[in-house]
């Protein structure tokens, strides 16, 4: 096998695609019995990271976890299942988006608890960026997603911008306050 095939330019969606699936036990929850927020937050984040990986074929780190919706509680004994993929690839950057469904145990129904997208950036050994292929979207519910990941990184950057700016403002009064 070539190194072209082991590592094509360009991948699809589906070939990110990931899926975890958990049982909420006691340690999992709060007081009322339902799962902790914090523990779905890391339950969220390494469904995200197994899409990453499997685009990118090397180590990545959490960038950014930009939007995240808790739709409903999650209680004690549901399963929790996990859906990932890769939205959109940049140049070392992968927004992911992952959606999270709980099943009763009992009843068998099963609803959406919450959505989340990540950002993830692949890294060489000593942490330098890495280069990552190009994503083809193929379905129209995937051309959807590649467009939107692209304004969500936008807002990002302009975010990014503003607090930086916010930033230099704060420094330079207290930076004025304390030499007079």
């Amino acid at each position: 096998m070539s190194d072209h095939e082991k590592n094509p330019l360009v991948r699809t969606v589906a070939s990110t695609q990931s899926e975890m699936t958990e049982i909420i036990l006691p340690n999992d929850t709060n007081t009322l019995g339902n799962l902790l927020g914090g523990r779905l937050m890391h339950f969220i984040d390494l469904t995200g990271a197994m899409a990453a990986y499997r685009h990118s074929r090397t180590n990545v780190v959490t960038a950014a976890m930009d939007h995240i919706d808790f739709v409903r509680p999650v209680h004690l004994g549901d399963l929790l299942t996990l859906k990932s993929s890769v939205n959109r690839a940049f140049t070392s950057s992968m927004e992911t988006g992952v959606k999270v469904w709980a099943e009763n145990t009992r009843t068998g129904v099963v609803v959406h608890v919450a959505s989340a997208y990540l950002v993830f950036v692949a890294i060489d050994e000593q942490g330098r960026l890495i280069k990552v292929p190009e994503l083809k979207p193929e379905t129209p519910d995937e051309i959807r997603r590649y467009h939107d990941a692209l304004l969500r990184r936008e807002h990002r950057e302009a975010e990014s911008a503003r607090r930086k700016q916010a930033s230099l403002a704060t420094s330079a009064l207290t930076g004025a306050a304390t030499e007079g």
